[in-house]
């Protein structure tokens, strides 16, 4: 475990940026040969505003990571956060960093987004999308980006965890939600053995559904727990699912950057075209 942690402590820029290419083109390539849905959509065409936010988010993280990595250090060398308080062994130490840091700098913002009118609003961005799959994972507004950075930077500061599990669990953030966000169709069975532990695509999917109750459920990105354990886990036949959004139908609106990048600032249509 301690060569683990001290592998992602070492992990530069480039590493993480092959994980996410390495994600993207691995699920891609999964969504031609088992798709949950047959998108009639030009699938490059589809990636590029998609692709241009996976670039704000790079940019954005890569911009404020030294926030992370001195807090990180911060709290480590002052012995600061929950997860020092008493000494634990460092596999359960790891394991509940990433564990809490997924509740803190992924459930719990996403939730608070989609309460808070003009977060929702922010939030947009990613719902809109009418294609979803795996790179839909980091459709993100610019915005959306630094609210989670700065969900994930008080994790860090509460918890007190090292940078190395801080860059573990952004790894496998990533990986995840690339991989629940993914077009692809598992056996039914099997989808549901995972979601018991972690978030599979049959219950995120759930989470794009254009209409209520079901946009507001299924927040997880890593660990399935937490919708359970607070009420927003919710199930239905992946083959009713319509993505979008109602509030902003039109679908060539959510295929423009420009439009897109505007979104926080527009007001809602309601209009299903």
């Amino acid at each position: 475990m301690l060569e683990i942690i001290s592998f992602f402590e070492n992990i530069t820029s480039f590493q993480r940026s092959v994980i996410l290419i390495g994600g993207i083109t691995f699920f891609w390539s999964i969504e031609y040969i088992a798709p949950l849905f047959n998108f009639k959509y030009k699938k490059v065409k589809h990636a590029i505003p998609n692709l241009f936010f996976t670039l704000t988010t790079i940019i954005v993280n890569f911009s404020l990571a030294f926030l992370l990595l001195n807090s990180a250090d911060w709290v480590i060398a002052n012995n600061f956060g929950i997860l020092n308080l008493v000494e634990i062994p460092i596999i359960l130490n790891v394991l509940l960093g990433v564990f809490l840091l997924d509740l803190i700098g992924a459930y719990l913002p996403h939730y608070v987004q989609h309460k808070v009118k003009f977060l929702w609003k922010i939030h947009l961005v990613h719902h809109s999308d009418h294609n979803v799959d795996t790179t839909t994972a980091n459709r993100h507004h610019p915005f959306e980006s630094v609210i989670r950075f700065v969900f994930t930077l008080i994790g860090v500061i509460v918890l007190g965890t090292s940078i190395g599990i801080v860059f573990l669990y952004q790894s496998i953030s990533l990986i995840l939600s690339q991989f629940n966000h993914a077009n692809i169709k598992l056996n039914p069975k099997i989808d549901k053995i995972i979601s018991y532990i972690i978030v599979s695509p049959d219950m995120h999917k759930i989470h794009h559904h254009y209409v209520m109750p079901f946009t507001d459920s299924n927040y997880g990105n890593i660990f399935s727990f937490w919708d359970r354990l607070f009420g927003t886990f919710m199930k239905l036949d992946p083959s009713k699912i319509i993505y979008g959004i109602d509030t902003f139908f039109n679908k060539k609106d959510n295929e423009s950057i420009k439009s897109l990048l505007y979104r926080p600032f527009e007001k809602p249509r309601s209009t299903l075209k």
